[in-house]
């Protein structure tokens, strides 16, 4: 194990409760509601027991299991895939039989999200640190017209499930996994890792998929992926966007429709256009998530001048430095930046995304940013002046560590890709070509950093990080 010290270096749509949650009633506050006994197949006290397999018929009006996403201190997302045109719902509370359960609906105030693909419920007004149990249905809708609309029946899942929402005393534990590109054997193996693992939180740092041109291939890729239907029942997807999450008429314009944004309650107005920038404390470790966005130049004619990544990243720096202003960040032990394309290549034929105006250059193996130097120059002076001590990165799809030095006060950790059968590559297969799943977690006063090689089952690497000085 590897241990590195700090000392010597220099620091669309949305459900909201607000102040509580909103019953089947539209009403506010934790009101029973009827009917909650637990039904299907629970755990001895009502809880779904590890991550089950779905048992949900295609046909059904809940379409996929619950996917668990945008989680935060006091709010949570939930997320799931409708079979009809439907009215979602979230039942929740604190009691395992949810007989203290109140009633969330997808959508905002004035009108509910109905429609026919996806509910979209967001949990607001949570204790942090806290233990929920929950639970998806809907109301099927029939509509023919603004004046002839009817609720049909409503369905219920059987399966309750669980979550527990951050701050700075829940658990300080947290995996990532990166460019799975829907290759559904590496996608299976890699959640399955993180199941066994079991931490409150599990980041997805970029490409989960290729090109998204419609909302059917979202749905597959993100609600109901081969194999692994329920593989965010119980740990929240914190998503943060790789260059090719970008690609695709709806990857780019209609993401959130299937992947919720953060709560805008968590950034002020200057920050409006950040909505997968995230920062805040799991346990002692702070969590800030940035967007490198794509791989290659906004001039860059491939991509018809439809990219704006430039002043994206700009006001993102902006963005990081206020975050270190908020009490928790600035105060916590260990802060763990992520973004899907490094900050950081000791390989001088490494394109460092920054060659204008296509990306070509003869001293560079490829055409496209293999680590973002822009990225770097802007953030990696907060994150030294701050003492960030480890940037989780991927991308390449070949896992790797560069140490920190004097001149660059951070760690980096690239995660691995989606291969798991190499025989297709003649040469000589890097050391690092495997999927990982990277875990980290406060034990014996330090962040104890886990990369797990899932394609052997072996540890591929620890690393020991001290807290901040």
């Amino acid at each position: 194990m590897i241990d590195v010290s700090r000392r010597g270096f220099i620091g669309g749509v949305s459900a909201l409760a607000l102040g509580g949650c909103a019953t089947a009633g539209g009403g506010r506050g934790a009101s029973a509601l009827p009917g909650n006994a637990p039904g299907g197949d629970a755990g001895k006290d009502g809880e779904t027991l590890g991550r089950a397999a779905s048992t949900r018929p295609p046909t059904s009006l809940l379409a996929s299991e619950p996917c668990l996403q945008a989680p935060g201190p006091d709010t949570m997302g939930v997320v799931f895939a409708l079979g009809g045109t439907a009215n979602g719902f979230v039942d929740y509370g604190e009691k395992p039989d949810l007989s203290d359960a109140c009633r969330v609906k997808c959508g905002g105030l004035r009108v509910t999200g109905w429609n026919d693909r996806v509910a979209q419920v967001r949990l607001t007004g949570l204790k942090s640190a806290t233990k929920y149990y929950y639970r998806i249905g809907a109301w099927r809708i029939s509509y023919k017209g603004g004046y002839a609309m009817k609720q049909l029946e409503e369905v219920l899942s059987p399966a309750i499930h669980s979550f527990v929402t951050a701050g700075e005393k829940a658990a300080s534990h947290f995996c990532v996994m990166n460019d799975t590109h829907a290759r559904w054997d590496a996608f299976t193996k890699v959640t399955d890792k993180v199941a066994e693992l079991a931490p409150p939180v599990c980041i997805w740092n970029g490409d989960a998929t290729n090109t998204t041109e419609t909302i059917d291939e979202a749905i597959k890729v993100f609600l109901t992926p081969e194999q692994s239907p329920a593989y965010a029942t119980d740990v929240p997807i914190l998503f943060e966007n790789g260059n090719h999450d970008f690609r695709g008429r709806f990857c780019a314009l209609e993401l959130d429709k299937v992947v919720m944004t953060r709560h805008p309650a968590e950034r002020d107005s200057r920050f409006w256009d950040l909505p997968r920038n995230v920062a805040y404390r799991q346990g002692d470790v702070a969590l800030i998530g940035l967007d490198t966005g794509e791989d290659k130049l906004d001039t860059n004619p491939a991509f018809a001048g439809l990219f704006n990544m430039k002043p994206y990243r700009e006001l993102q720096t902006e963005w990081l430095k206020a975050q270190f202003k908020r009490p928790e960040i600035a105060s916590a032990p260990y802060v763990v930046a992520f973004c899907h394309i490094p900050l950081f290549d000791a390989n001088p034929k490494a394109n460092p995304g920054d060659v204008a105006p296509a990306d070509k250059d003869p001293r560079y193996t490829h055409d496209f940013a293999l680590w973002q130097r822009t990225c770097a120059k802007m953030w990696g002076p907060v994150f030294a002046e701050h003492g960030v001590q480890l940037v989780i990165a991927a991308h390449d799809h070949e896992y790797r560590y560069d140490a920190p030095t004097a001149d660059r006060p951070w760690a980096q950790i690239v995660g691995g890709g989606p291969d798991l059968d190499l025989t297709w590559d003649k040469k000589k297969v890097p050391a690092g070509r495997f999927a990982t799943v990277i875990e980290g977690k406060v034990a014996g006063g330090k962040l104890q950093m886990t990369v797990h090689n899932v394609r052997t089952g072996k540890v591929a690497g620890q690393f020991a990080f001290s807290p901040r000085v």
